[in-house]
């Protein structure tokens, strides 16, 4: 089996587990444990995270058990095929409660790029506290450092760089903003080699400030390292302090995150996951890197860098995720004002469909954050295998944690895992019937048409009413269709929805993301005997919560009930659909 075919087998199965356990019955009170009420605002600032399980969190403990098991499968190898990570760390928060957390696989298992696994007793297991490479997660806290910067007014969002920065308003770089920084709009390069093509800490520094743009600022969304390691340039010279030391005295003290921070001590070496076989230094033997941090470029800085340096837990990921669902403070300490946080989760690019961004956060990026994506869900990755999602609309936390380029960068991505993780979670929580202990839910795998069809006899044209939730990737459709030839050929049948008084037409289809509450749809159908369809299919990646339909019927001109889907349910033919609790 191909490592195509593997990555494809292991979504597919992930979702497969999932939807089939999804549902099973979880008690849920009020919000707690609800994917269909999404949460406006923040926590309260004296939220503190504690330890805890799935049920006291009101979740579904088979969605994330799946997951899980999913996850350490891929970690082994199988046949010629090699893992996806070497191990991991995944921590599942919600409401303020630790639900799950999980270490396995190891932290070191290889001694060489080929993967020549270890002698037992010299790999090192993977263990809740293991500190772990963050590589470009890193961006979240110099993002948080700028914006820092800006509650204080030493610095504004829409000012040139180059006011606070000379050196860098040269080569078309007098226009970029600190927001077009933040938000990887101000159309510099990706990344250049600074370890290699440059001597020393200043040179390299030197070159990132005298980089020409590729784009006019504010034209294109490039990802780039270059923006971050900017704006770790600019929070030392305004700060007066190295990077690293900001970090520590501004962010991971005052929020207790004592396994966060550049450049790992010695003595907590033996925590720390290795990351891949490679050369520390251009020209040297390669060896297996722990302790010092994977990105050429940082690793070249002195490990202190605006893009990558960070070393952290996945405890300590999870108070920095709790303090922003908080609004910026934790345990007593704020590092954020409400207002700050609202605008670091903010999307600033709404020109570029598909690169939705806040300030240095991701947002609504459904690749890794699967069934929790929304323009309320805030997260980022790393290059070493990391990835944070931040729901602020189910007050949910996931990070995983992997040395996925243990012992080699090549051997692939892990995103199915980021994304198995997200959707166990999602699927965890609750969507509750619109109607009744039951509705009709498609569940959730890819590649996949599911169809719930009914016989229609009216003497006179009738209307169709149903409640309908649906939360899924953007191609992902709901389709409602009508067949007078037994099932032959099908035609749309448009309908409209009703949301909190306002009304939403439709050909036939819809498809909705992060909306996360049911409507209320309604149809004119016309009289004659058909068939009635509600068909959802899914591509071949990415999948949301799913769709659900409730509380169906259909009544004559006289008003008289010709079907009621509560009370006649054996008249719904299910293919694909079961009746779910939750």
């Amino acid at each position: 089996m191909t490592m195509v075919q593997r990555l494809t087998a292991f979504a597919s199965a992930v979702v497969l587990s999932l939807s089939a356990l999804a549902g099973v019955p979880a008690d849920a009170a009020g919000v707690r444990g609800r994917f269909d009420q999404p949460q406006q605002g923040f926590m309260p600032a004296t939220t503190r995270l504690r330890e805890g399980t799935p049920a006291r969190a009101k979740l579904d403990p088979a969605p994330i058990e799946a997951a899980l098991a999913q996850i350490e499968a891929v970690q082994e190898p199988s046949g010629s095929t090699r893992p996806l990570q070497a191990g991991s760390v995944v921590l599942m928060a919600h409401d303020g409660i630790i639900a799950k957390r999980r270490a396995s696989g190891y932290a070191v298992r290889y001694a060489d790029g080929s993967g020549t696994e270890l002698p037992p007793a010299q790999r090192v297991a993977m263990r809740p506290d293991t500190i772990f490479d963050m590589a470009s997660v890193s961006k979240l806290f110099t993002s948080i450092a700028v914006v820092q910067l800006l509650e204080e007014r030493k610095i504004e969002l829409e000012a040139p760089v180059a006011r606070y920065l000379p050196e860098f308003g040269n080569n078309g770089k007098q226009a970029i903003t600190v927001r077009q920084l933040l938000t990887h709009t101000s159309g510099l390069v990706s990344w250049l080699p600074l370890y290699s093509q440059y001597p020393d800490k200043a040179s390299r520094i030197k070159a990132v400030m005298d980089t020409t743009p590729t784009s006019a600022p504010g034209t294109t969304y490039l990802y780039s390292d270059l923006n971050l390691i900017t704006l770790g340039v600019l929070v030392e010279k305004l700060r007066g302090r190295p990077l690293d030391r900001v970090v520590e005295q501004r962010i991971a003290r005052p929020l207790g995150m004592t396994d966060t921070g550049y450049n790992p001590r010695p003595d907590k070496l033996y925590r720390v996951a290795a990351t891949e076989y490679a050369p520390v230094n251009p020209g040297e033997a390669p060896q297996i890197i722990r302790g010092l941090v994977h990105d050429e470029n940082a690793r070249s800085l002195g490990g202190v860098a605006g893009h990558a340096g960070v070393f952290s837990t996945a405890e300590d990921m999870a108070v920095l995720s709790q303090t922003l669902l908080n609004g910026g403070a934790y345990a007593g300490k704020r590092i954020l004002k409400p207002a700050s946080v609202e605008l670091m989760i903010t999307n600033f690019n709404k020109a570029f469909p598909g690169d939705a961004h806040g300030l240095g956060f991701e947002l609504d990026q459904r690749w890794y954050m699967a069934g929790l994506s929304s323009l309320r869900t805030a997260g980022h990755t790393g290059f070493t295998g990391p990835s944070l999602v931040i729901d602020f609309a189910s007050r949910s936390i996931v990070v995983v944690l992997a040395n996925r380029v243990h012992p080699s960068r090549n051997w692939g991505s892990n995103n199915p895992v980021r994304r198995a993780a997200a959707q166990g979670l999602a699927l965890a929580l609750a969507v509750k019937p619109a109607k009744g202990r039951t509705a009709w839910f498609t569940g959730v795998v890819d590649g996949t048409t599911s169809t719930l069809t009914t016989d229609v006899d009216a003497a006179t044209p009738a209307t169709l009413t149903f409640q309908t939730f649906v939360d899924t990737d953007e191609s992902d459709k709901l389709f409602l269709e009508r067949s007078a030839d037994d099932g032959k050929t099908w035609t749309a049948v448009p309908f409209e929805l009703t949301l909190k008084g306002v009304s939403t037409a439709t050909d036939g289809s819809y498809t909705a993301s992060g909306l996360r509450q049911w409507q209320r749809a309604r149809a004119v159908l016309a009289a004659g005997r058909y068939q009635l369809r509600w068909r959802v299919t899914t591509d071949a990646i990415y999948l949301g919560r799913g769709v659900y339909v409730d509380d169906i019927r259909i009544a004559g001109a006289n008003g008289r009930l010709l079907l009621n889907g509560e009370g006649q349910p054996e008249r719904l033919v299910a293919d694909g659909w079961t009746a779910a609790t939750r």
